[in-house]
C-alpha cells in the first residue's frame, strides 16, 4: 500500500513542526534484538496477532487525533513486517531546515530494514529536499546514531543533545553535528541501577515553548548543570522529571504545531505520571494531546518515537 497523506504541510515554528511521518505496523511485536540494552521493553502477555491488531489500532488513532488538531501526517503502511520496530520511524532518518535528510545507522540488524526510499520520495513531493546524506555505511564499522532517538535537536539554537549508549557512537555524533552545523552536547545518562539510557529522547524533549528532562539521570553535576542551563535559555518552561516519570515515558514527548498553536503530544501513560503542578506549567505555554499507545510502549518507545517530525522547507 502506498504512503497516505492525511493533511497538508504548513509553515510552523522551527522547533515545533506541523507535519510528521508515521508508520502503521501490520506485524508489530516486541523486538528481541533490542532487548539487551533497552530497559524500557517489557512482555505483553498477548498473542502475536492480538499485539499486531492493537498496535495497528493505536497508530491509527494517534494519526487521526493529530489530524484533528490540524497537524499533517504522512501515514506509511508497513505490510512487509521485516522489522518489528517499524512503528518508530524517527530512528532511521532526520530532517533539517536547510533541506537535508540524513539516513541513520541502526544498532539492531533487523531495524535496518526500516529505511525506505519511498518515504524519502514522499517527503520530496511535499517538501524541498536539498540533499540526502546516507550515514548507514557506518553500521559496517560498528558505529551508530539512531536519528532523533539518539539525538535531540534544538533547531533554533543549533544544539544537539546526546547521551552515550550502544545506539550513539560519540565520534559519529561529533561528525554528524559538524556536517549539520550543530553544537554537540554529549553526556552520560543512567538509571538507578547504572544502566545507560538507550535513547536520549526517552529522557528529554526540546520544544518550541516547553522542554522536559530527566535531569537526575545525568550523574555528572557539571553535565547536568550545563544541560539545564541550555534548556532554560531556550524554553519558556523546563519540566524536570523523576526516574519513575521517565520510566512512564514522560520524557518521550514531542511538541508540534496545530491549528490552535503549540501542542505537546504524549501518551496516556506519560500524562498519568505527571504531577498536577507539572501539567499546569505545561498548559501555560502549550496544549496537551494524549493518546493510548500502551501496546506499542511494550517495545520500549512511546509517542515521540512514533513521530518523525518534518523540519524541511515546504515545497512551493
Amino acid at each position: 500500500m502506498s504512503p497516505q497523506l492525511l493533511a497538508n504541510p504548513s509553515v510552523a515554528p522551527l522547533q515545533a513542526p506541523s507535519h510528521v511521518v508515521m508508520v502503521r505496523p501490520h506485524h508489530f511485536s516486541v523486538n528481541p534484538d533490542t532487548a539487551a540494552d533497552n530497559a524500557f521493553q517489557r512482555g505483553l502477555g498477548l498473542t502475536g496477532a492480538q499485539a499486531a491488531r492493537r498496535a495497528y489500532a493505536e497508530s491509527t488513532q494517534l494519526a487521526e487525533a493529530l489530524t484533528a488538531e490540524g497537524i499533517g501526517v504522512s501515514l506509511v503502511e508497513d505490510e512487509a513486517g521485516l522489522s518489528p520496530d517499524s512503528v518508530f520511524p524517527n530512528n532511521w532518518f532526520t530532517t533539517h531546515p536547510d533541506g537535508r535528510v540524513v539516513l541513520c545507522p541502526m544498532f539492531a540488524p533487523n531495524r535496518r530494514y526500516e529505511r525506505r526510499p519511498d518515504v524519502v520520495e514522499l517527503l520530496g513531493l511535499l517538501f524541498e529536499i536539498s540533499d540526502v546524506l546516507d550515514l548507514s555505511e557506518a553500521e559496517n564499522q560498528g558505529e551508530f546514531l539512531e536519528g532523533t532517538g539518539s539525538v535531540v535537536i534544538d533547531h533554533r539554537n543549533k544544539l544537539a543533545y546526546g547521551c552515550r549508549s550502544h545506539r550513539l557512537t560519540p565520534g559519529l555524533f561529533q561528525c554528524y553535528c559538524a556536517v549539520l552545523g550543530l553544537q554537540p552536547v554529549l553526556f552520560d545518562a543512567v538509571d538507578s541501577s547504572g544502566t545507560p539510557i538507550y535513547h536520549t529522547n526517552v529522557m528529554m524533549s526540546v520544544g518550541e515553548t516547553v522542554s522536559v528532562i530527566g535531569s537526575g539521570l545525568i550523574p555528572d553535576g557539571e553535565d547536568r548543570d550545563r544541560v539545564l542551563t541550555l534548556l532554560r535559555a531556550s524554553s519558556d518552561a523546563v519540566i524536570e522529571l523523576t526516574e519513575t516519570q521517565v520510566r512512564h515515558f514522560a520524557g518521550n514527548v514531542l511538541q508540534l504545531t496545530g491549528h490552535a498553536g503549540p501542542v505537546l503530544v504524549m501518551s496516556t501513560t506519560a500524562y498519568g505520571a505527571l504531577r498536577p503542578a507539572q501539567i499546569e506549567a505545561i498548559r501555560r505555554t502549550s496544549r496537551i494531546l494524549t493518546a493510548d499507545v500502551s501496546t506499542i510502549e511494550a517495545s520500549g518507545g512511546s509517542v515521540r518515537c512514533m513521530l518523525a517530525g518534518v523540519h524541511l522547507p515546504t515545497r512551493r
